[in-house]
């Protein structure tokens, strides 16, 4: 299992070249973070860090648009085009992508099969490039209100609906906690659909293998 640090959620507020730093001393050798569009986020300058430092990124987010609302697919695919362009830059091979908010006056089934459709769409692209893009459950109670997609069987669903090498999930054992849905037992029979792990303390996001009531060492 490798593992990486997520930049914005563990050492956020530190410029990048600080926080990267931060990450090789800590005897990480990979990294990851959000949103690449961010007007604090430079790429050239993560690419320069990231050499200095001998870092390797793993994953990073594409633009938050909806998945679940039809009308903005265009949208959705130029988001991805252009953040496949940041990969091949970075040198990175995962993205990050969620499927966005319960759309109002539209059916859970309207919204999964707009989901499906437009990975579909989106499914030469990755292939083309080689980039691996995962979608991502998030719990609903807490920290995700209004969100679309809490449970990871329905990431499977998607994920074999698409049939897409490249397009698999994240599952964040952090949010599917929270949602009663940590099951791994399940998890394990789903490896060959899961391209990326999170993880976190609960209660309160923390460091999860100092103050967290999930069993982290257990589960690893």
């Amino acid at each position: 299992m490798k593992y990486s640090v997520c930049v914005p959620a563990v050492l956020g507020g530190k410029e990048i070249d600080e926080a990267l730093k931060a990450v090789r001393d800590a005897g990480f050798d990979s990294y990851e973070f959000w949103g690449w569009w961010d007007e604090n986020q430079d790429m050239d300058q993560y690419l320069a860090a990231q050499e200095k430092y001998s870092l390797t990124p793993v994953a990073l987010c594409t633009k938050f648009v909806p998945l679940t609302d039809p009308a903005q697919r265009d949208a959705y695919v130029k988001g991805l085009q252009e953040t496949i362009e940041v990969c091949k830059k970075l040198g990175c091979g995962t993205i990050i992508s969620q499927v966005g908010n319960d759309m109002t006056g539209m059916t859970r089934e309207a919204q999964h099969a707009s989901i499906v459709d437009g990975l579909k769409e989106c499914a030469s692209m990755l292939e083309e490039s080689g980039v691996t893009l995962v979608i991502e459950p998030l719990n609903t109670k807490i920290d995700h209100v209004g969100y679309y997609m809490w449970s990871s069987e329905e990431g499977y669903q998607v994920v074999d609906e698409v049939g897409c090498k490249n397009i698999k999930v994240l599952f964040d054992l952090y949010h599917q906690y929270i949602m009663d849905d940590l099951d791994m037992e399940k998890v394990l029979a789903n490896m060959d659909k899961i391209a990326h792990f999170h993880v976190a303390g609960y209660p309160g996001r923390h460091e999860p293998l100092i103050d967290s009531e999930i069993a982290y060492p257990s589960i690893l």
